[in-house]
């Protein structure tokens, strides 16, 4: 990855962690900036990454050829508006990972189109084990592209999508995805507790086996309906438990939750928007 400078306005949990993915990646740790309110997590990120920082965000954007806009949505107006000059006269790439604000909406807060990328990651990425979904304006050339699939790289993997709605279903499937999985463990657990485990038993029973389904998920050429069939033994305890799940109407659930977590991210970049 080449090292343009890059600013980092709001310098909470996922902007750390795309800094920390950076920096382990050899990416120049002096070419980052990175501001917050508050020195007390300016002073966690300079001192585990040794980066630059500062509490101005127009300090911080000055020289930047990349902001990663990493605020709050509902401040997000507010701190585009205080760069607008800036971002109009020297038109750096803009990553928002601020959810819910679309790029149609920040290119009217500065008053000028703009190579924007919005991007959706969600929160493994706190463990470099992310995956984002990313959306770029007309304005955004080749390299500004490959520099944002690097940046949001260091943190996982990443998906472009054609379409600005598609970051809707990115949302819905990833973005919101890692508490489904939990709700599920949960569910998991107490059945195994109801079962007769204690609730450490249960617990790590059902942490390791979802790690180990989908280590075999990523690892294999078959698709999911595949390994579920293969471990789905005809008269089996497993395929009483699918096929509970299936009289349940388990599919047609998932698409309906799904579904409204779609339309609420499109609901809400109109409610942002204002």
């Amino acid at each position: 990855m080449s090292h343009p400078k890059i600013a980092f306005i709001g310098a909470g949990n996922m902007a750390f962690s795309i800094i920390g993915g950076l920096v382990k990646q050899g990416f120049d740790a002096s070419q980052i900036w990175a501001t917050n309110l508050t020195e007390d997590t300016l002073s966690s990120v300079k001192d585990e990454f040794q980066v630059n920082t500062t509490t101005s965000n127009i300090e911080a954007s000055l020289e930047a050829d990349v902001i990663v806009l990493s605020v709050k949505p509902q401040v997000l107006k507010t701190v585009v508006e205080e760069l607008s000059d800036i971002l109009e006269e020297r038109s750096p790439l803009i990553i928002s990972i601020a959810a819910g604000i679309t790029a149609k909406t920040i290119q009217e807060w500065i008053g000028a189109e703009s190579s924007i990328v919005r991007c959706m990651p969600n929160t493994p990425a706190l463990l470099q084990c992310g995956a984002s979904g990313l959306y770029k304006t007309e304005q955004v050339t080749d390299q500004q592209a490959e520099i944002a699939e690097q940046l949001l790289g260091a943190v996982g993997i990443t998906l472009w999508v054609k379409d600005e709605s598609g970051i809707d279903a990115v949302t819905a499937v990833s973005g919101s995805g890692p508490a489904y999985y939990f709700l599920f463990m949960e569910a998991m657990q107490q059945a195994g507790e109801a079962l007769g485990l204690d609730s450490e038993t249960a617990k790590k029973l059902t942490l390791q086996t979802a790690l180990g389904a989908a280590r075999m998920a990523l690892e294999s050429d078959d698709d999911p309906a595949t390994l579920r069939r293969k471990v789905t033994s005809p008269g089996g305890t497993t395929e009483q438990a699918i096929n509970t799940f299936n009289e349940g109407g388990l599919s047609a659930l998932v698409n309906k939750a799904m579904k409204a977590a779609s339309d609420r991210s499109e609901e809400l970049s109109v409610i942002l928007a204002k």
